[in-house]
């Protein structure tokens, strides 16, 4: 199982004001750099699924995989446009985070890859756990196998956006992940939410 990563930031980020959320500052960085600093020993290699001037990412030295799809269709658009990038390069598989989560799990990918490996389900999420004990699919922590992408190209053209109703069409399974002092999949959709951020990880805690 080879495994590229892609971080997703090709959202509107609408609830920031429009801004690139790839380039919001954080900590002694970017949000972005935050991800990466987590996400990049997981996995054999990266992209960054973008859309605009890629050259804002150039200091980065990683791909740049804009949508495929026009309208901005949402998180699935990234993951084919790194399933395509992932198949033109020899790898079986495609991880993805999303850009705005600076918490994600250390062992996020190698707990996905045992999960497939055991030969379930060809769709792998992370969960987490709500306080009355339910598991909680985090569908954009997902591992996703680049044989599907033909598949998710011609969901895609149907109008079909939703993570959840593509991935159970051909089965799921989810890993949870617990919480601690912080939920490793806080994601900074506000302006309140990067303060709390700021805060946690200014905090002993983290």
């Amino acid at each position: 199982m080879r495994v590229l990563g892609v971080v997703l930031a090709g959202g509107l980020a609408s609830r920031l004001g429009g801004v690139d959320k790839a380039s919001v500052g954080f900590g002694a960085g970017t949000l972005l750099d935050a991800v990466l600093a987590r996400f990049a020993p997981q996995v054999e290699a990266l992209v960054v699924n973008a859309n605009g001037d890629a050259s804002r990412f150039a200091r980065y030295a990683l791909p740049v995989v804009p949508d495929d799809i026009g309208g901005h269709p949402g998180p699935l658009a990234g993951i084919l446009s790194a399933m395509d990038h992932g198949a033109k390069n020899g790898f079986s598989h495609v991880a993805s985070v999303p850009v705005d989560t600076p918490f994600l799990p250390g062992n996020l990918v190698a707990r996905l890859k045992d999960t497939a490996a055991r030969g379930g389900a060809p769709i792998i999420f992370a969960a987490s756990s709500a306080e009355d004990g339910r598991l909680l699919r985090q569908p954009v922590f997902g591992l996703w196998p680049v044989s599907l992408r033909e598949d998710l190209r011609s969901s895609l053209s149907t109008g079909l956006s939703k993570i959840v109703l593509w991935a159970d069409r051909h089965g799921s399974e989810s890993v949870p992940f617990p919480s601690t002092d912080i939920d490793p999949f806080f994601n900074v959709n506000s302006a309140a939410d990067l303060d709390e951020a700021q805060k946690l990880n200014d905090s002993a805690m983290y």
